[in-house]
C-alpha cells in the first residue's frame, strides 16, 4: 500500500525541466551576415524582419560561427546625454550701467559646456556672453565670440530657454554678461553640465495616411507593423512656416492616450536679438503596434501643412567582434529562450571606428524542429495519471472492505 501511494505522489510531483539553452534546431529564422571589416568591432542593425519574428525584448538573438556562439552587446543608438548638473557659486553679481554681470566659480567641476541660469523673470529676450578665466582678475581668459540667446515667451505660449552654450571648458571661473532686460535680483541660481554630443540614429517604423481636419484639430491615422517599436513621431514642415506651438496627442484604436507633447518653431527678433528654436518631434514611450491616431490641437489657428509625418524607431544594434571572420549567422525566433550573459557585454565599450555588417534576407531555418514538449509530466501523460489514480482508489476500497470483514469476524 505504501509503495502505491509513494508512486502516485511521485507521478503527481514530477515535471520536466524547461530547457532554456539555445540550440540551432529551436530557432525559426536565420540570416547570413556579411562582414567587410573583420579586424575591428562590427554591429548589426535590427530591422523589421527581426522585430516581426524575434521575441519583443530581443532576448532570443544569437550570433553563430558554425556551432559556436559569438558574444555580442545589444544597445540603442540614442543621443548622448548630459552629465548631472552641478550648482556653482555666483560671485560679484551686480548691475554695470544698463546690464547685469557676474562671475561663476565652477570648482570642483573639471569640464563643462552648458551653463543653466535660473531667472525669476517672465517675458524677456536677452543675449548672454561668456568668458572663461583662470582667475577672477588677471590671468588667462578666453572670451567666447558666440553669445547665447535667453528668452521667455510665456505671453505667446512659445516656451523659454535660459541655457548658455560654451565650448568644453575647464576654466575655474566664467564671467557672464547679460544684455539689458535682466536685473541682478532676478538671477537666482546657476548650474553647469557637460553635454556629450552624440546624434541618435533613427529608422522608419510605419506609415501614416494624409492628415484630415476635424473641428479645431488635425487628425492623422497611422499603422505600425506588429512587433516594431515606436520611439518618436517626426513632423516635417516647410522652412517658411514659423512662430507656432501646437499640442500633440497620440491615442490607440480604443482611444487610450499613449503619448503627448508639443511641436514648435520660433523665429522672433526683439531689438537686435533674434531667437531661433524648434522641436518638430514627439517622443513615444509606450510599446505598441497596430493602428493609432495622432491629433494636433490647432486652437483657433489655421492647420499646419505638413510635408511629411514619419514614425521612427531608434536603431537597436548588436555590437560584436568578428575575430577575423568574414561571415556569421544570426538566429532568432525562440520564444522560450532567455537573454544571454556574456563577459563581452560586461566589459563592452563602443568603438567610434566600429562598422556596420550587412544582414542577408530573412529566411526560415531549415534545421528548425522546435523545442521538445516541456509541459509537466502530468499534462503530457493524463491517461497514465488517471489509470494510476483509479488503481489507487480501487486498492484503497479493497483494503477498506477487508478491514470491515475483519471487524465483523472479530
Amino acid at each position: 500500500m505504501k509503495t502505491v501511494i509513494a508512486l502516485l505522489a511521485s507521478m503527481l510531483a514530477f515535471a520536466a525541466t524547461e530547457n532554456s539553452e539555445p540550440s540551432l534546431s529551436y530557432f525559426t529564422r536565420v540570416r547570413e551576415i556579411t562582414i567587410a571589416s573583420p579586424d575591428r568591432q562590427n554591429y548589426l542593425v535590427v530591422d523589421r524582419d527581426v522585430w516581426q519574428h524575434a521575441r519583443p525584448d530581443l532576448a532570443d538573438l544569437r550570433l553563430y560561427d558554425g556551432l559556436t556562439q559569438v558574444p555580442y552587446e545589444l544597445k540603442s543608438a540614442e543621443a548622448g546625454t548630459s552629465s548631472q548638473e552641478s550648482e556653482v557659486k555666483i560671485l560679484n553679481l551686480a548691475r554695470r550701467g544698463d546690464h547685469t554681470e557676474f562671475d561663476l566659480d565652477v570648482t570642483p567641476i573639471t569640464e563643462y559646456n552648458r551653463i543653466h541660469l535660473t531667472l525669476d523673470k517672465k517675458d524677456f529676450l536677452v543675449s548672454a556672453s561668456a568668458e572663461g578665466r583662470d582667475a577672477l582678475t588677471g590671468g588667462v581668459s578666453a572670451p567666447w565670440p558666440s553669445p547665447s540667446t535667453l528668452f521667455d515667451f510665456s505671453r505667446e505660449n512659445l516656451g523659454s530657454n535660459s541655457t548658455i552654450i560654451v565650448p568644453t571648458w575647464s576654466f575655474r571661473y566664467v564671467h557672464v554678461r547679460l544684455s539689458p532686460g535682466i536685473l541682478p535680483t532676478e538671477v537666482k541660481q546657476a548650474t553647469v553640465a557637460r553635454l556629450q554630443k552624440k546624434k541618435p540614429e533613427w529608422m522608419a517604423a510605419g506609415n501614416c495616411l494624409p492628415p484630415s481636419q476635424e473641428k479645431r484639430g488635425t487628425v492623422i491615422k497611422c499603422e505600425l507593423p506588429a512587433g516594431t517599436p515606436l520611439d518618436r513621431i517626426r513632423f516635417d514642415l516647410p522652412p517658411g512656416r514659423v512662430n507656432f506651438r501646437r499640442s500633440v496627442s497620440v491615442a490607440d484604436e480604443k482611444g487610450g492616450q499613449v503619448a503627448s507633447g508639443s511641436i514648435f518653431r520660433i523665429r522672433l527678433t526683439r531689438g537686435t536679438t533674434t531667437v531661433d528654436s524648434e522641436e518638430l518631434a514627439v517622443s513615444v514611450f509606450a510599446d505598441r503596434s497596430g493602428p493609432f491616431t495622432i491629433t494636433i490641437d490647432n486652437g483657433d489657428d489655421p492647420p499646419l501643412a505638413f510635408s511629411a509625418v514619419e514614425l521612427q524607431s531608434l536603431q537597436r544594434r548588436l555590437y560584436f567582434d568578428p575575430q577575423g571572420k568574414t561571415s556569421l549567422k544570426l538566429y532568432y525566433g525562440d520564444e522560450k529562450l532567455s537573454a544571454p550573459v556574456y563577459d563581452y557585454a560586461k566589459f563592452f565599450r563602443e568603438d567610434a571606428a566600429s562598422v556596420q555588417a550587412l544582414l542577408g534576407p530573412d529566411t526560415q531555418n531549415a534545421a528548425y524542429s522546435g523545442r521538445p514538449d516541456d509541459r509537466p509530466w502530468s499534462e503530457r501523460h493524463k491517461a497514465v495519471l488517471w489509470v494510476a489514480m483509479l488503481l489507487a482508489v480501487g486498492l484503497l476500497t479493497l483494503l477498506a472492505v477487508r478491514g470491515l470483514r475483519t471487524d465483523r469476524t472479530a
